[in-house]
């Protein structure tokens, strides 16, 4: 798989949660934050993040070129992926289904924000499992990175599309 370089490509970012942590030690409590980021450039490629600090700002930040970093090519079969495929990351699960034109998105709002990212517009999902948004996100990303198109397919097998 190629390396993406996100100096390239224009990067929309989305911060799906803002989680505050809490650490206690012998002189109190310590307050820590970490923040789940989407980037994408709504034209098939699109990473994830998770950002830690002490600090809103800085979590923020840290966790947006951590996702820069972690870019993912998304195959797209115009407004909408080519094929249902199921993707898993710990006990969460996303099905996510082709949808016909003017569906719109029908997801919830953390599986919303890494297809939206990623330039999905008609898509059908469906999240199962733990609700714990890093999960949802990360089972999301593994359900894009596996989608192919007949084309790709039919490259990797050495054949034509019609073969297939």
């Amino acid at each position: 798989m190629q390396k993406i370089d996100p100096e390239e490509v224009e990067l929309q970012e989305k911060v799906v949660k803002i989680n505050r942590v809490t650490k206690v030690v012998k002189g109190g409590k310590r307050f820590s934050f970490n923040a789940v980021v989407v980037v994408g450039d709504q034209a098939g490629q699109v990473g994830i993040a998770l950002g830690k600090a002490n600090e809103i700002q800085a979590t923020v930040q840290k966790a947006i070129s951590k996702a820069k970093k972690n870019l993912v090519k998304v195959s797209l079969l115009g407004n909408t992926i080519p094929h249902s495929i199921m993707g898993h990351s710990g006990a969460s699960r996303v099905f996510m289904r082709p949808a016909s034109p003017g569906t719109g998105v029908i997801a919830g709002s953390v599986v919303r924000a890494v297809v939206e990212a990623a330039g999905v517009k008609d898509i059908l999902t469906k999240s199962y499992g733990s609700r714990n948004p890093l999960n949802v996100v990360s089972a999301t990303i593994d359900g894009l990175r596996r989608l192919r198109t007949k084309k790709e397919i039919a490259a990797l097998r050495g054949k034509k599309v019609e073969e297939i």
